[in-house]
């Protein structure tokens, strides 16, 4: 289980999201208050890795990642203090699959996409080949790493992420649901996922036999404030998602609902069914 926040609109530096708020990213790597694992058990601490993605005038983006805490990188807290940019991603790990290295966090990037995710889908190891084996052959010398994550992004991007973002996660998600529900038809796939272009902001808040990751949105000017006599505010026409508030105002956080698809530009917030129940049922269906 993983943190990680996105952000979209008139341009700020990375540090009034990553590390300057009262319940900042990395703050949440030391003492996150939502990360609950399946057993239902508080996974306070995302040590494991950390990545951030931006871009500024080119069309692909940055990305800086690696594998100690976010906690200990004085370059993490350096880089985004100096960093400008008008849609950036940041994610703190705390791995259920794949080794703590540098291949393995977040954000995942393809020219000009981003992608980072947090959740987990029951006994991939079990299932890795199989799907590894649908990755577009173009695409499959893109996979670096170890993580469901990753396989995931190469799936949906095999799938026509590039042109229709909604329909090839939907593609993904359904063959992803086959070969868990052939292989463990009560285990669990959750998905938590933050992708963009460089023009607009994409979620994926969804879930199959257990609890959803939880995913917040707001477009509140003050949803950054730190509380200690800061006059920091989000800038209008923006808008900021989260795996969980980065203060404890939560009338300034909407939870963006489970099997949900959302586009968010500026501080437009389209939010939609991701798969309906017709089509979810034939899914399940096909793979028992």
């Amino acid at each position: 289980m993983c943190r990680w926040i996105a952000y979209i609109g008139q341009p700020i530096f990375l540090d009034s999201l990553v590390t300057q708020p009262k319940h900042s990213l990395v703050e949440q790597s030391l003492n996150s208050k939502l990360n609950i694992t399946p057993a239902g058990k508080l996974l306070s601490t995302n040590g494991d890795g950390f990545g951030i993605g931006w871009y500024d005038k080119r069309p692909d983006p940055g990305v800086f990642k690696d594998d100690v805490p976010a906690w200990h990188d004085e370059n993490l807290k350096n880089l985004c203090h100096q960093v400008q940019s008008h849609i950036f991603f940041a994610h703190v790990r705390a791995t259920t699959t794949g080794e703590i290295q540098r291949t393995n966090c977040h954000p995942f990037h393809y020219k000009h996409w981003l992608f980072q995710h947090n959740g987990h889908v029951t006994d991939f190891e079990n299932i890795r080949r199989e799907l590894q084996m649908e990755i577009a052959p173009e695409l499959y010398p893109y996979l670096k790493g170890t993580t469901d994550s990753e396989t995931f992004f190469l799936l949906a991007l095999t799938y026509g992420l590039v042109s229709r973002p909604k329909e090839a996660l939907q593609a993904m998600v359904s063959r992803v649901l086959e070969a868990l529900i052939r292989t463990d038809p009560d285990g669990a796939l959750n998905l938590s996922c933050a992708l963009s272009d460089g023009q607009s902001l994409y979620t994926l808040r969804f879930s199959h036999n257990e609890d959803a990751m939880t995913l917040f949105y707001s477009t509140d000017i003050h949803c950054f404030d730190d509380f200690e006599g800061s006059n920091s505010c989000m800038p209008n026409n923006s808008t900021v998602v989260v795996s969980e508030p980065l203060d404890k105002a939560s009338e300034k956080w909407t939870e963006i609902p489970n099997n949900t698809f959302t586009t968010i530009s500026g501080q437009s917030v389209n939010t939609e069914t991701f798969f309906d129940d017709n089509s979810l049922s034939a899914i399940t269906q096909m793979s028992s």
